[in-house]
């Protein structure tokens, strides 16, 4: 399959990955990847030819410069020595304790390839490291530790890696040799991340001082930074580039609060552009992983060394090794820190093992050992490649499925595992790793409310204010927001509030809709027999009422989509539009009729409910309120944009005042989160979720602006 064609299909099924993940939420985002990608290749038989020489610069790059970017500058600096250490000294205690281990179990396999396995298989993702650490509830000092560890590990694993693969390619060795060149390019790899990212910065700045600040300019050039940073490394100085693009990516983090204020756009627009990269990079690997595997294991077979069920234990068997290692390494440290800082508790064996079981492993492992030449020096093919593919590739998805099986056990949060691969909307630009709860003892004592509670609850008090602030003159601006907010609510609504009193609300709304209809056909009757409409608009409006009542009548509690709706109401007002046009009498008299039709059937809708709540068979309090609002604001929505389609056209003054509206919702809507935060019924990180959703809501509400006076 041509490149074009095969890069769309991959990011369709990236797509169609998380649309999946979105109704099995039990299962990690990339166990579901790979089995698309292995559906993919065994029904289609789809294939991708690999250039393993580009494959470290177009994966791995972005993902280490990604990960220097969101560095934890704050808790996990105190623990730079041991995180540091852990990081290094694992990695490389995992290549050859591990490696041996690895070659014992398998000993057709070469040992350095052994070597090489056993350092790719060393990176472990840091998101789901921080996603099990939490909600295992490691111990603070554990959890920095392998949270810290996870963000360094991956270029200590790959630079291992990369020397194994290099013993193996070139048939040669030397210890001494390998610790000058270890020595040499971790140390130019370091200098040249942080030269060619200061130049990359002074070129920023001289260029934003020349005038070029062009937002989508300045974001193309940071997304190509990574790229350049590596390359120039690893062809021009030869030294590591996967050192020099994780440096890059600190430093660029280390400066990037220093012009933050100066351009807050830029920094918007790059912080979503990284997440749609990473995203789509993440995801890519992991279906190429589940297109390769039939690849492998028909090569092993092939090979004649090893059957499927060998190759399975040897992948079991490997991970088990790097299990292994990481729970005794673990274990060691919290004793040592036991030892060091007397009067802490007895090291715990299972926090080790929660600690080993939190090392799953990611894109990372999958793109280097994607990565492995296909032949070695004396032109031969390299050994057991397919092998070392397959067990790599066995390895990432055992780790997934050992932490989704432990996770519910060792943990009374309902979240699922996360990864890399996982929707990047969810993950924050850095590592919470302090108990929010531990600041405020008194929060304890409030209830906390979910983001989708407090979303409604804000968007109530931006409805207070527009209610407030209603005139005659604006009244169809203020309802047309009223509504949209009051559709964003209900959609809220139904994933906060149990399903009992959601399923309350809706039959209340449904009962007051078959009053109001019963209103509507009232009044249209009215207006037939009072001559005020003709024949046509009559039978036109009865048919919009039956079909209102044959809905009503097959009400389950579910609301086509907003999309659908759309394409509905527009497909009604086109062929309504058609029947005017092809009939014999007035088209503008029919026009005229049809908008009378409309205010007066939603005044009588109204009235009718007023005198319905007003019976004294009635109580009105059982009624939810939101449903009476909902339902009286839908149908004053329907009178204003009457009036508005029979009066002269003042779309720019309808503009004026709807943004007017808007900018006063938001300024309430930000007060609400202030007034939720001071009463502790969210926390701090919620409150910067929710001023982070005003916020792009007013950016929505500014690019609108320009483009309106740009036309």
């Amino acid at each position: 399959m041509p490149i074009v064609e095969a890069v769309i299909l991959l990011i369709v099924l990236v797509l169609l990955s998380n649309i999946i993940s979105h109704y099995l939420t039990f299962i990690p985002v990339s166990l579901i990847q790979i089995a698309l990608g292995l559906i993919v290749a065994l029904i289609w038989q789809f294939q991708i030819q690999l250039e393993t020489d580009w494959f470290l610069l177009l994966f791995i790059a972005p993902l280490l410069y990604n990960d220097g970017r969101r560095f934890p500058r704050r808790e996990l600096w105190r623990l730079r020595g041991p995180i540091f250490a852990n990081a290094i000294w694992l990695v490389f205690l995992t290549t050859i304790l591990g490696g041996y281990l690895i070659y014992l179990l398998i000993p057709k396999m070469p040992l350095t390839v052994a070597f090489a396995l056993a350092a790719i298989l060393s990176p472990t993702d840091p998101v789901a490291v921080q996603s099990i650490s939490k909600q295992a509830k490691l111990p603070e000092s554990l959890m920095h530790l392998v949270s810290g560890e996870s963000l360094i590990n991956d270029a200590s694993g790959l630079i291992a890696f990369k020397y194994a693969i290099a013993a193996t390619v070139t048939g040669a060795f030397s210890l001494g040799t390998a610790a000058g060149d270890f020595v040499y390019i971790s140390i130019v790899g370091f200098l040249a991340g942080l030269i060619i990212m200061t130049a990359i910065q002074l070129l920023m700045d001289v260029l934003r001082r020349q005038g070029i600040d062009d937002v989508v300019f300045n974001t193309v050039l940071q997304l190509a930074t990574p790229f350049v940073v590596y390359l120039v490394t690893e062809e021009i100085t030869h030294a590591s580039g996967v050192i020099a693009v994780v440096t890059a990516g600190v430093l660029y983090h280390a400066r990037e609060s220093q012009i933050v204020e100066d351009s807050p756009e830029l920094k918007l627009v790059t912080e979503k552009v990284w997440d749609i990269i990473i995203y789509s990079l993440n995801g890519i690997v992991f279906v190429i992983l589940g297109i390769e595997l039939p690849v492998a294991t028909s090569q092993v077979i092939k090979g004649g060394q090893f059957n499927t069920s060998e190759a399975l234990l040897f992948a079991l068997g490997a991970w088990l090794v790097i299990l292994g290692i990481r729970i005794v390494w673990t274990y060691g440290y919290i004793l040592f820190q036991r030892l060091r800082n007397r009067g802490e508790e007895r090291p715990s064996f299972r926090m080790a093992v929660l600690s080993g079981l939190s090392g799953v492993r990611g894109a990372v492992t999958m793109a280097g050992v994607l990565s492995v030449p296909l032949t070695v020096t004396s032109g031969a093919g390299f050994p057991t490649r397919a092998l070392m593919l397959f067990v790599a590739s066995g390895v990432i998805i055992i780790s997934l499925v050992a932490a989704t099986i432990t996770l519910p056990l060792i943990s009374t949060s309902k979240q699922p595992l996360q990864t890399r691969a996982s929707v990047s909307d969810d993950i924050t630009n850095e590592l919470d790793l302090d108990d929010e709860d531990d600041d405020f003892d008194e929060a304890d004592e409030v209830r906390q409310i979910s983001e989708d509670e407090a979303r409604a609850y804000i968007m109530r008090l931006a409805i207070s204010k527009i209610e407030e602030l209603r005139r005659p003159n604006n009244q169809r601006a203020a309802y047309d927001l009223i509504l949209d907010y009051q559709f964003v609510i209900r959609r809220l609504e139904m994933n906060y509030r149990a399903d009992q009193a959601m399923q309350k609300v809706l039959n209340d709304e449904l009962t007051l809709r078959q009053v109001a209809v019963e209103g509507e056909r009232a009044a249209l009757k009215e207006l037939r027999q009072g001559e005020k409409i003709t024949q046509t608009t009559y039978v036109g409006a009865v048919r919009r009422i039956e079909r209102l009542e044959n809905r009503l009548s097959q009400a389950s509690g579910h609301t086509w989509p907003s999309v659908v709706r759309y394409w509905i109401l527009f497909f009604k007002h086109l062929f309504r539009n058609a029947a005017y046009w092809l009939h014999s009498e007035n088209t503008d008299r029919l026009h005229a009729e049809s908008n009378l039709v409309e205010r007066e059937t939603a005044k009588a809708a109204i009235k009718a409910l007023s005198q319905y709540l007003a019976r004294t068979d009635v109580d009105e309090t059982q009624f939810d309120n939101q449903a009476i609002y909902h339902l009286i604001v839908n149908y004053r929505n329907r009178i204003e944009r009457a009036k508005a389609a029979a009066a002269p056209s003042h779309e720019e003054e309808y503009q004026h005042q709807f943004n007017k509206l808007r900018v006063r919702a938001l300024s309430a809507e930000r007060a609400g989160i202030q007034s939720l935060l001071e009463a502790g019924n969210i926390t701090w990180t919620m409150a910067t979720h929710l001023r982070q959703y005003v916020n792009y809501a007013e950016n929505v509400l500014v690019m609108s602006l320009n483009d309106d006076e740009g036309n």
